[in-house]
Parts: structure tokens; C-alpha cells; sequence
């Protein structure tokens, strides 16, 4: 069955540009690091396999895929791509990626690497300024909205909603904002980064796009929501906490009868 990197490196490989679709799923993706032994203290050394093409540590999207790459038990980690890009970033080591067990084998060349760990370190400018006009957004790419639509998705319980509006200031300047409702304020940073990536990730300019947190009871919302594409934020569902239940009781395994 293909995992969804390889589903992003299909087409890739058949559309020059979904390249950065590709590198935004491998940043996302958690991936299994091979080691030279095994980690002690959160400290992991990877395993650098020298080749003509340069010295690269092998990653894989599946820890089966590790398995079917050695022949025998070897130590790894599982940590998030974009960890991953940080810890070989500047150490001219690329990235071997399933390779010669899956549809996505490639080997990501060390400048590769570093571009994308730059990419993940840009900042998103936070701007508390109040615009003189809003208005709807207009001139954005569609994979801006569908990058910022799979970002917020996943930001159950940090973010209640949030708007994309254009916004022209004091003094003429237009642009664009994307206002994001009732965020904790220890987790803006955070979210400010991941809409970054989001950006960075849609082949646009981060200046082109200002964010704003707005709380739950600002009056400004109104204005925002009137004109804005809302982005819908699914609701955070925790589990129910299991209850215990008197023998006899679960009707999914009544009790025996002798």
C-alpha cells in the first residue's frame, strides 16, 4: 500500500511543481533514522553510508521498509522529517529516502537538505497593526488556500477559527492577513511557524501574507468574518475515559450462564 510520501513523490515525478508539495509531506512525515548505535540521552548519530554521489544517512516512512533495507537488527529513531533535515543540515550529509524498497526511493542531495531545513526555520512576521480597510482576498494561489486549509486543520484546540482577508493600510499598502482566532498565547509562536511553512511551501513570498491573533471577544472579528474566506477548525475530540463497569453489565459480553 503507498504511504502518502509516496503518493507526493508520484507526483512530483510527474509535476515538476508538486516538488514543494513533496518536501512539505517529508518535513511533516515522522521517518525511522538509521543509527551507528543506539540513542542515549536524546543524542542520536545516523548512520552515513559513503557513495560517489556524497556521504547521506538513510531514512524510511516505514519502519517494515527499514527492516526489508538491512538483513540484520540495527539500531533507529523515529523523529519528524523536519528534525531530521535540522540535525544533517551544514554537515554536507544528504538524505536516502526508502531507497530500493518503495515507489519514493531518492536520494535528497546535501544542498537539498540544507535548502529545506532553511525553509523551515523561516519566520512569519506577527503583526498586532489593525488594517484601514478589509476586503475580500483576491490574486492568491489555490495551493496557498489548500496548504493554509491542511495547517489549520490540524490545529484542533489551539485555533478556534481563522479568516483571509485583504487589507489595505494607513497610507495606501495592500496586502493580505490571515487573522486566527482565540490562540493561547503560548502557542502563537508555534502557529505563526507552521503558517510560515505554509507559505514557504506555496512558492510565494512570507512578506505577502501578515497574520494577526485576534481573542475570542475582539470586537474586530466582525469585520474580518464579513468579507474573509473562513477556514473551519475541527473541533478537539479527546476519548471518552473509560468507565468501569459491574460484572455483567458490558452488553457487548454479557455474563455466562452455567
Amino acid at each position: 500500500m503507498q504511504t502518502p510520501l509516496d503518493q507526493a513523490h508520484a507526483l512530483m515525478t510527474a509535476d515538476e511543481t508538486q516538488n514543494l508539495r513533496f518536501y512539505e509531506r517529508l518535513a511533516d512525515a515522522e521517518l525511522f533514522l538509521m543509527l551507528e548505535e543506539e540513542a542515549r540521552e536524546d543524542r542520536a548519530r545516523p548512520l552515513i553510508f559513503d557513495t560517489s554521489d556524497g556521504a547521506f544517512a538513510m531514512v524510511f516512512d516505514r519502519e517494515d521498509r527499514l527492516a526489508e533495507f538491512v538483513d540484520s537488527p540495527t539500531p533507529f529513531v523515529a523523529m519528524s522529517g523536519r528534525r531530521i533535515a535540522k540535525m544533517l543540515a551544514g554537515e554536507n550529509i544528504g538524505m536516502g529516502l526508502n531507497l530500493g524498497v518503495a515507489p519514493s526511493s531518492m536520494l535528497m542531495p546535501p544542498a537539498n537538505v540544507d535548502w529545506l531545513n532553511e525553509v523551515l526555520g523561516a519566520k512569519s512576521s506577527v503583526t498586532e497593526a489593525v488594517p484601514e480597510q478589509l476586503h475580500p482576498p483576491k490574486g492568491l494561489p489555490e495551493s496557498l488556500i489548500s496548504a493554509l486549509d491542511i495547517k489549520l486543520a490540524n490545529m484542533s484546540g489551539v485555533v478556534t477559527a481563522a479568516y483571509l482577508v485583504g487589507v489595505t493600510y494607513t497610507g495606501g499598502q495592500s496586502g493580505h492577513m490571515l487573522a486566527m482566532i482565540d490562540v493561547p498565547h503560548p502557542a502563537q509562536a508555534g502557529v505563526a511557524e507552521a503558517i510560515s511553512e505554509a507559505l514557504a511551501f506555496s512558492g510565494i513570498e512570507a512578506g505577502q501574507l501578515d497574520v494577526t491573533f485576534l481573542a475570542v471577544d475582539s470586537a474586530h472579528i466582525e469585520g474580518f468574518a464579513n468579507v474573509g474566506l473562513k477556514f473551519d477548525v475541527p473541533d478537539l475530540v479527546l476519548p471518552a475515559p473509560l468507565q468501569p463497569l459491574a460484572p455483567g453489565m458490558d452488553p457487548q459480553n454479557p455474563p455466562k450462564l452455567r
